[in-house]
C-alpha cells in the first residue's frame, strides 16, 4: 500500500503550491528536491544580510487578486517596482520604452515628437520589406520600433540572451514591443506588485508548513521506489528526461551567475541594468538589496551583485528557458502525448510543460486546476 497520497517531485512554486492545496484537503504529501534547499529557482540564499536571488532576479507581478491575496497570506510583500535601466556603451536609458526613454534617444519632449520620429523609422522598415511579411526577429522589430531602439536596445541584448544573430531567430519571439508615451518607467502593467519581505523562502516555507520534505534527493537515482510510495505523483522537472529522452532531449537556454560582494553601500543605484551592447558578454547585472529597501542590510557598506551571462544548455547545467522554435515544439508534443495517457502522474511547470511561466501564472494553473479536483 503507498504511503502517501501524492509524491511532489520539485519543490518550485507549482510542487509547493500543489502540496499546499493537497495537505489542506487532508492528503499525505511528501515533496523531494534534488537541490540542497527547497523553493526552485525562487530560492534566496542569504549574505551579508542581503537575501540574494540564486537563480536570477525574481519580481513577483500580477493582475489576479485572488493570487495576490493567497501569496500574501504566507508573507507581506513590499511595494518593490521593477524599473530596469538598460546601459548602450556607457549611456543609459529607462525601460520599458517611454519618454525618459525617447528624451535620451532623440532629445524629443512631447509624444507627439516622440511618435512621429518612431513612425518614420517604423515607415522606412516596411517599405525595405517590399510587401512581405518579416521573415525574422530583426525584421519583426524594425517594423515594430525602428531602427535606433533596435539597435541600441534590442539587438545585442537579445543576440545575447539567445546565442544567435536576430537574423536568425524567428520573427514570432517578438509579436508586439510596448511603447508608453508617458514617463513611466514602472516595466509591468499589473496591478499588483513586489517582493516577499524576508525573501522568497518565506513564501516557500509558509506554502510547505507540516508537510514532510527531502533535499538532496534525486527521483531517477531510485526512480522505482519512489514511483510505489504514492498513489500519484506530481512532476515539475524534465518532461523529456522522464520519460528517457526516448524522442530526443528538448533545448534549453541558461544563465550562468558571476555573483560578487562589494565594500559599498549601493553600487549601481538600481536592482537591474541590462547592457544591450554587444561587446560587454553579460546581459545585465542584478543588485540584490535594492529588491529590499526595508531590509536592515540596506544600510551596511557591502552590497552584493550578479553578472548574468546567457549560454545554451548542455548536460548538467540548470535548464532555464526553453527554445519553442518548431523543432522543439514538435519534439514537445510527442513526449505530451505519452504525458496525456498517464493516469497517475501529474505534469507542471516550465520543465515539465517546456513553456515559459511567471510566478503568478504558475500559481493561477494550480489554483484553478487543480483546487477544485480537491473540493470534487
Amino acid at each position: 500500500m503507498a504511503q502517501y497520497d501524492y509524491l511532489i517531485v520539485g519543490s518550485g512554486l507549482f510542487g509547493a503550491t500543489f502540496a499546499y492545496l493537497a495537505n489542506k484537503h487532508g492528503k499525505k504529501c511528501l515533496v523531494i528536491d534534488k537541490r540542497p534547499h527547497l523553493g526552485g529557482n525562487v530560492y534566496c540564499e542569504e549574505t551579508e544580510g542581503i537575501h540574494v536571488h540564486k537563480y536570477g532576479a525574481h519580481i513577483f507581478h500580477t493582475s489576479n487578486k485572488e493570487v495576490w491575496d493567497f501569496v500574501n497570506q504566507f508573507v507581506p510583500f513590499n511595494r518593490y517596482t521593477n524599473s530596469p535601466v538598460a546601459n548602450y556603451k556607457g549611456k543609459l536609458y529607462n525601460l520599458p520604452f517611454n519618454m525618459n526613454t525617447f528624451y535620451a534617444m532623440w532629445g524629443v519632449t512631447t509624444p507627439q515628437e516622440a511618435l512621429a520620429k518612431i513612425n518614420e523609422q517604423k515607415k522606412e522598415a516596411v517599405e525595405a520589406l517590399h510587401g512581405r511579411e518579416p521573415a525574422n526577429l530583426e525584421e519583426q522589430a524594425l517594423t515594430l520600433v525602428g531602427k535606433d531602439i533596435y539597435e541600441k536596445l534590442i539587438k545585442g541584448y537579445t543576440e545575447k540572451q539567445w546565442g544567435r544573430k536576430c537574423t536568425e531567430l524567428p520573427a514570432f519571439i517578438i509579436k508586439r514591443l510596448p511603447v508608453r508615451l508617458t514617463f513611466d518607467n514602472n516595466y509591468f502593467n499589473d496591478a499588483y506588485q513586489g517582493i516577499p519581505i524576508g525573501g522568497y523562502n518565506k513564501l516557500v516555507e509558509g506554502l510547505l508548513t507540516g508537510i514532510e520534505t527531502k533535499t538532496s534527493t534525486d527521483f531517477f537515482v531510485n526512480r522505482t521506489y519512489w514511483e510505489k510510495c504514492a498513489d500519484t505523483i506530481v512532476f515539475t522537472g524534465k518532461i523529456d528526461e522522464f520519460y528517457g529522452y526516448q524522442f530526443g532531449k528538448l533545448e534549453y537556454r541558461t544563465v550562468r551567475f558571476e555573483t560578487e560582494t562589494i565594500a559599498t553601500q549601493n553600487y549601481q543605484g538600481n536592482a537591474v541594468i541590462n547592457y544591450t551592447d554587444s561587446e560587454i558578454p553579460y546581459t545585465r547585472v542584478i543588485e540584490h538589496k535594492h529588491f529590499e529597501p526595508e531590509n536592515p542590510a540596506w544600510n551596511s557598506e557591502k552590497t552584493i551583485i550578479s553578472r548574468e551571462y546567457s549560454t545554451e544548455w548542455k548536460d548538467g547545467m540548470e535548464p532555464f528557458y526553453p527554445v519553442n522554435d518548431e523543432k522543439n515544439s514538435a519534439l514537445y508534443k510527442k513526449y505530451k502525448a505519452l504525458a496525456d495517457n498517464e493516469k497517475h502522474v501529474i505534469f507542471g511547470g516550465r520543465l515539465a510543460e517546456y513553456k515559459y511561466y511567471d510566478m503568478d501564472d504558475v500559481i493561477e494553473e494550480v489554483l484553478d486546476r487543480y483546487d477544485p479536483l480537491f473540493n470534487f
